[in-house]
């Protein structure tokens, strides 16, 4: 897939960026070798990451009917994920699941294992918390593989200049690369661009987008249970702690953030925003309650994101764009179905709607899948790694804003030297955490107008 943004600051000046981390591709070796493994011969998967969304995508994968696909390892630090999703995929796909007990690989190098039973053109599904991604993808390029992994790719600056740099030596062994920023996939939402593009609701005015719900994520976990280690539990619950998976931020809201820019045919250049915890008497994460953003472009033109895990409220999940002649609902109801829509005017009524996408939609999971394996089997290029590490600076650089106060630019989350876990590749199950609990019992979070320096 071509990358959809130019952006206002060009590719090539975000990869001239990216070489600030010029150690980066010194990890991978000279890496000039062209892989391809678009024959139709069987190409097979391992799974890193046995959670739910690395169940679904493992699911997805073995689902996509253009040529033979099988599932020959699972890798994950906990044992009893790795269980759970191996007897849902066996269930599912008893003949597309080869992983006896050899290569079901516990442990934080386990990723390691696991790659090395693939051969070069194969894929692996990199779907651990996002503070590993750089880590792993490091390996899979040196192994010669093709990928698909979860967004976000990202969670500070200099993991996105490490992200940066890598993809230019994916980039030179034509290695596929896939992120899990599904709804660039979405017919609807190709179909939406595309007349927004043409100008059918005029010049892109405004963007705004919801993603209001009750707890989600950290914000329905309890307190750490006696006897599991600090690191363990961090994991586990890896959405409630920066270091791990840039925390809800990032992690939920970076679906709106990306398909609004999408409409805009942009990215950001500045952000402000704010935020808090409530009336939530616990402490066991790092996130707000509630996220209000507002992103500059460099026309001038606003996108306004909120987020909120708050019970009993009236929620609200859904991305729209106001336009000079008209406006349109980007999604709604979620990710899937998006039921893309134009209006001619501004109220989303079925008096003023002048398009619709027909219903039903089909699933932009499986597109995405289905996208990856065509571009593998017939040898398209096909890396979206540059767009998604942007789309995830995007929603950093919006979390640095809300969690410190202070209005934010692109340049300065790009180029920051805050980085959350340094020694995330060297990571034990019996060593510590790179978040210490305080001395009295609790984690820190973000400071506004207080701590203005750091995202905590």
């Amino acid at each position: 897939m071509a990358e959809a943004i130019s952006g206002s600051t060009s590719r090539r000046e975000f990869l001239k960026n990216s070489g600030k981390i010029a150690g980066a591709a010194a990890l991978v070796g000279s890496a000039a070798t062209h892989v391809h493994a678009g024959e139709n011969n069987t190409i097979s998967i391992a799974l890193v990451g046995c959670g739910g969304r690395g169940t679904g995508a493992a699911s997805n994968a073995l689902s996509v009917k253009n040529g033979p696909i099988k599932l020959v390892a699972m890798a994950d630090v906990f044992e009893d994920r790795l269980a759970t999703s191996h007897r849902a995929l066996s269930n599912k796909f008893k003949e597309k699941v080869e992983v006896g007990d050899a290569q079901k690989l516990i442990g934080f190098d386990a990723y390691k294992d696991a790659m090395d039973l693939l051969k070069p053109g194969d894929v692996v599904i990199l779907t651990t918390p996002p503070a590993f991604r750089w880590v792993q993808y490091t390996y899979a390029i040196q192994k010669g593989l093709n990928v698909f992994m979860e967004k976000p790719v990202t969670v500070d600056g200099p993991s996105t200049r490490k992200m940066l740099a890598l993809n230019v030596e994916a980039k030179k062994k034509n290695l596929k690369v896939g992120v899990g920023l599904m709804c660039r996939h979405c017919l609807a939402r190709k179909e939406l661009f595309e007349r927004i593009q043409d100008g059918e609701i005029g010049d892109v005015l405004e963007l705004r987008a919801y993603r209001n719900a009750g707890p989600t994520g950290s914000a329905a976990v309890g307190p750490k249970p006696d006897g599991m280690s600090e690191l363990e539990y961090q994991i586990r619950h890896f959405h409630g702690f920066l270091w791990a998976s840039g925390g809800a931020v990032s992690d939920f809201l970076i679906h709106n953030l990306d398909e609004s820019c999408w409409m805009k045919n942009d990215w950001p250049v500045e952000v402000e925003g704010s935020g808090g915890r409530h009336y939530r008497g616990d402490n066991v994460d790092q996130n707000f309650d509630n996220y209000n953003m507002e992103y500059t472009f460099g026309d001038g033109t606003k996108l306004f994101l909120r987020g909120r895990t708050i019970p009993g409220c009236y929620n609200k999940f859904a991305s729209y764009v106001v336009g000079s002649k008209g406006s349109a609902i980007i999604s709604t109801a979620s990710h899937a179905p998006a039921r893309s829509r134009i209006f001619k005017g501004y109220n989303f009524t079925k008096e003023e709607m002048v398009w619709a996408y027909p219903q039903p939609e089909p699933s932009p999971y499986q597109l995405e899948w289905d996208d990856l394996i065509q571009a593998i089997r017939q040898d398209q290029p096909y890396n979206e790694v540059d767009r998604g590490a942007e789309a995830s600076l995007m929603v950093s650089m919006g979390r640095m804003a809300s969690h410190t106060g202070q209005l934010i630019t692109r340049d300065t989350i790009l180029n920051s030297e805050h980085e959350f876990a340094p020694g995330v590749a060297d990571l034990t199950l019996d060593g510590d955490a790179p978040l210490q609990v305080g001395p009295n019992g609790k984690y820190p979070v973000p400071l506004p107008g207080l701590v203005k320096k750091r995202e905590y």
